[in-house]
């Protein structure tokens, strides 16, 4: 890793969550549901699977832009787009048992420590 990839993730990841910010702005939902993270996950995965299907196309490798737009940009915007990403990659490569587990790991996994960091500094 060299102090350019990390600039570079830098410098995107701050216009990614500046994205996301501004888009919880826009989305406003008195309904109570989330829908301006349902849109940035949605929206953020769309754009990872074009920038990636379209960095896998080109007959050189991109990696500063790869680091600046897929792991900065949409990595500050939303983590689930990367998440979608690998979750895909393991299901191209057919490793289907891998995959099930990725997700179930991910969700299960994150749900239950995101409970459990909350009711460990709440106090339960």
């Amino acid at each position: 890793m060299t102090v350019h990839a990390i600039v570079w993730v830098a410098l995107g990841g701050a216009l990614g969550a500046s994205g996301r910010y501004a888009v919880s702005l826009w989305v406003k939902s008195a309904s109570g549901f989330p829908w301006a993270t349902l849109s940035v996950n949605l929206l953020g995965s769309l754009l990872m699977g074009l920038v990636m299907g379209w960095l896998a196309r080109q007959a050189a490798p991109q990696e500063g832009l790869r680091l600046f737009v897929a792991v900065g940009v949409l990595g500050g915007f939303t983590t689930l787009s990367a998440f979608s990403f690998e979750f895909f990659m393991l299901l191209d490569k057919r490793a289907l048992l891998a995959a099930a587990g990725y997700v179930l790991a991910s969700l299960i996994g994150g749900l239950t420590a995101c409970i459990a960091g909350y009711y460990l500094v709440k106090g339960a």
